[in-house]
């Protein structure tokens, strides 16, 4: 991946599918690991949205990844990539709903005022849940960040909005430097 911004999202999908397979107490290294490659193939296939998911799944399955991770990155693809299966186990959702919600975190962070003098750069540490669901009925604000996507982490994962936008946040905000926030 060459496009830096590219790279902050998939470290922010990385660290929150890790706190996502704690909460579940999964195994966090394959959690963090479908998080952090699920769009690898991205800068290659972003001008034609049918081939992505498609392409990495390839790549891994050659290099002989497990299953589960194949799985979660075949299935974030779901709704916008044809033929991708419907998620169905909580790795599945979990990266198919935290994707959209790293980008509407990262969206209020930019827009937060500056930081108090001797933190700056760190922007991240001034957003909350209360800053994040004060932005979510605003449907110009991040408008590519699919509000309905992310909510389906209360149906699907049996975690309360606000709480799963707390363990977003809090995974983000620990790997705040390596976002750049």
């Amino acid at each position: 991946m060459q496009n830096q911004n590219l790279r902050r999202h998939c470290y922010a999908v990385e660290a929150v599918m890790k706190a996502l397979a704690k909460y579940f107490k999964e195994d966090e290294e394959s959690w963090a690991i479908a998080g952090l490659l699920h769009d690898a193939d991205y800068e290659l296939t972003k001008n034609d949205s049918s081939k992505h998911v498609v392409t990495v799944v390839s790549w891994l399955k050659a290099e002989g990844v497990d299953e589960k991770i194949i799985n979660a990155i075949y299935a974030h693809g779901w709704n916008y990539v044809p033929d991708c299966p419907q998620p169905k186990k909580n790795m599945e959702w979990s990266l198919y709903c935290c994707d959209e919600l790293t980008g509407l975190i990262v969206a209020v962070a930019l827009v937060r005022p500056d930081p108090p003098p001797g933190e700056a750069g760190k922007k991240l540490s001034t957003v909350t849940v209360e800053s994040v669901m004060k932005k979510w009925s605003n449907k110009s604000f991040a408008a590519g960040a699919s509000r309905d996507q992310i909510a389906l982490c209360e149906e699907k994962l049996g975690i309360k909005l606000p709480d799963f936008i707390d363990i977003a946040l809090k995974a983000m905000q620990g790997i705040s430097g390596e976002l750049g926030l």
